[in-house]
């Protein structure tokens, strides 16, 4: 929103500076941190009031879990999202079709994550959302968002495959594009999924995937960085380094109440859609190697888990 203050700039100067998407990425990441901040007891006495017992608690976890996190709310992904939409809002361009397509499939996968831990804290049960429905939605919202962000591009990288490594090497898969990019969205969300089950586990890979991505779209979207850098420029995704900075300020501000011990549970309406923010960015800036981001997580779970294990070392 605050972009079109640059066209003004001819009458002030100062105004110029909302061109810039780096200034416009620190201000959308210290807005979704303060956001997130403010608001945050409120939405968490909020939650905890409408869900009694709150999120059940499996029992093949640590058994002192049963007495700890009992009562204690979920779907403080509500938080994140909150953050991240109105910072994206308030600091992009909302002419940019990858903003929207990014905010489009995090807000339908965190809508998929809702009515699943819903279905969970009004069933007290771990059988939220049947696996193979949820699956097929969230395949069907990102063939969508492929589809859309294909017709962006309009280039020759519109339905490519890019090889990590290799600048020469483009594969232009048709329409198998779509079911690929899909793919890797669906995947990302699940990921991060899965790795949601310790205080603070997974907002904290999250964040710095989301950095590394942000950093990644910003040259990417750059036509001279891309150019020195010898990867693909992609017009346009540069804007979606304002998302990631949205996304990191809200994790921020989220990681405050969910570090040990948790006031609050990220749940399915969270890391679905976290995931499929960070999937749907590196299928817009044609850097889909899931590997490499899966990996980059488990080694981020494994160093977080190695860190919580030095609190019994005293």
């Amino acid at each position: 929103m605050l972009a079109w203050l640059a066209e003004y700039s001819g009458a002030f100067g100062l105004l110029n500076v909302f061109r810039y998407i780096t200034f416009r990425t620190v201000g959308a990441t210290v807005t979704a941190m303060f956001f997130v901040f403010f608001f945050g007891p409120t939405i968490i006495a909020s939650l905890r009031m409408r869900q009694g017992k709150g999120q059940p608690i499996r029992t093949d976890g640590p058994e002192s879990h049963l007495l700890t996190k009992k009562g204690t709310p979920t779907m403080g992904g509500l938080m994140i999202l909150s953050g991240v939409l109105v910072a994206t809002l308030l600091w992009g361009n909302l002419k940019n079709v990858y903003l929207w397509s990014v905010l489009a499939v995090t807000l339908a996968f965190g809508l998929i994550g809702f009515y699943d831990d819903y279905l969970k804290v009004t069933k007290q049960s771990h059988a939220g959302l049947s696996g193979r429905m949820r699956l097929a939605i969230e395949a069907v919202v990102g063939i969508i968002a492929c589809v859309v962000m294909a017709h962006a591009d309009g280039g020759r990288l519109s339905t490519a495959l890019t090889v990590p490594f290799f600048k020469d090497i483009v594969i232009d898969l048709g329409f198998f594009f779509f079911a690929f990019g899909a793919f890797v969205i669906v995947a990302a969300g699940n990921a991060v999924n899965l790795t949601d089950g310790l205080d603070g586990l997974a907002i904290v890979p999250v964040m710095i995937a989301a950095a590394t991505f942000g950093f990644i779209a910003y040259l990417a979207g750059n036509a001279i960085f891309a150019n020195y850098l010898q990867i693909h420029f992609t017009p346009g995704t540069g804007e979606l380094a304002v998302v990631c900075g949205a996304l990191i300020g809200a994790g921020l501000g989220f990681l405050w109440f969910n570090a040990p011990p948790a006031q609050i549970f990220m749940g399915d309406t969270g890391s679905l859609a976290l995931g499929g923010l960070l999937g749907t960015v590196a299928v817009a800036t044609k850097h889909e190697e899931p590997q490499i981001v899966i990996r980059f997580w488990i080694i981020s779970v494994i160093l977080a888990l190695i860190g919580l294990s030095t609190l019994k070392l005293r």
